[in-house]
């Protein structure tokens, strides 16, 4: 409980409100597209360059190995599952279908992000291993649900395949994947020194610059939800609820068999309940351009970003405190 007071009366949380409620109000508030994008840049680059400055510290080792190992099968489990799920209890077709289980394999780095503070205020240390873990489960979903689609009965003609190689550099080459891995190699080469050289950038701004971007993704979520709610029908609206319960309970598992520490094991499992709303729907559109963005996005950006923001982290802290022994 002190966990989930802690993170509702947060700043970033209530930012994410402000800007919520203010789209669900049809407020004309609004944060210009190329600042938006700005913003997000910077947040990967300082949890890239953080992460890095870890694993220099000689923070990566065969543990770490298994849990990218497990991580990235991870990955590629979920969108079978959230497929099925979806089959069984929606009437979406094959192909919307499987553009949405792809969000559900892939991760969310602004939920990452917030459940880092998250874990952080409740006192609980974290692994700069973690981001690296975040650039894999990126691109494993992708592939999942596009083989899911194109083995779909009467899916085929859905799937886009006269520019393979387009569709592999947006998958491979997407901005989330350059900047975390390409910042997680200089924090690791330069160090620590090289951190405090840019710390002022990158360390005391950060939690403000998050704020900001929380409050454009509320604006987001808000428009997603006001225009793409009737397009979805009961099923889908409580898939976007109770999937990232699924994926959090099987990361759970995960953790525990790789013996993670309580907030390692906080961060996997929110990285696992997570979905994506900015690398997929780049790959979506170029994959399966017949699925419709008013589906996967409403429901990966206005049911579960908000279900794991508000709902979400709390719950997560505690089931990795309930596998880890002797966690407080």
């Amino acid at each position: 409980m002190d966990i989930a007071l802690a993170t509702l009366l947060s700043p970033i949380v209530l930012f994410f409100l402000l800007g919520l409620g203010a789209a669900l109000l049809k407020s004309q508030m609004t944060i210009p597209e190329a600042f938006a994008k700005g913003l997000a840049i910077y947040l990967m680059m300082s949890i890239g360059l953080k992460g890095g400055v870890a694993i220099s510290k000689g923070d990566l080792g065969w543990d770490a190995g298994f849990v990218m190992i497990s991580a990235v099968a991870l990955s590629f489990l979920l969108p079978v599952i959230a497929y099925g799920l979806l089959r069984l209890t929606t009437r979406l077709g094959a192909v919307d279908a499987a553009a949405t289980a792809a969000h559900y394999g892939s991760i969310s780095i602004v939920t990452f992000v917030a459940a880092g503070q998250a874990i952080a205020a409740a006192g609980l240390e974290t692994s700069g291993y973690l981001v690296a873990v975040a650039a894999l489960m990126e691109v494993p979903a992708i592939i999942s649900a596009l083989i899911i689609a194109h083995r779909s009965p009467g899916s085929q003609e859905s799937v886009a395949g006269s520019d393979r190689g387009e569709l592999a550099r947006e998958v491979m080459l997407n901005a989330s994947v350059v900047v975390l891995i390409g910042s997680l190699m200089i924090g690791w080469i330069s160090g620590e020194g090289g951190m405090k050289t840019v710390a002022p950038f990158f360390v005391e701004p950060f939690q403000g610059v998050l704020c900001l971007f929380l409050l454009d993704m509320g604006l987001s979520a808000g428009r997603g939800l006001r225009n793409g709610w009737r397009q979805l029908g009961p099923g889908a609206i409580a898939f976007g609820v109770y999937m990232p319960l699924v994926s959090g309970l099987l990361a759970t598992g995960v953790a525990a068999l790789n013996g993670m520490g309580t907030g390692d094991a906080a961060l996997l499992i929110t990285l696992a309940a997570s979905a994506s709303y900015i690398a997929v729907p780049a790959a979506m559109r170029l994959a399966l351009p017949k699925a419709r963005p008013s589906i996967y996005l409403t429901l990966s950006l206005g049911i579960t970003f908000p279900f794991n923001l508000i709902l979400g982290l709390p719950l997560y802290i505690w089931l990795a405190k309930a596998i880890t022994p002797g966690a407080a």
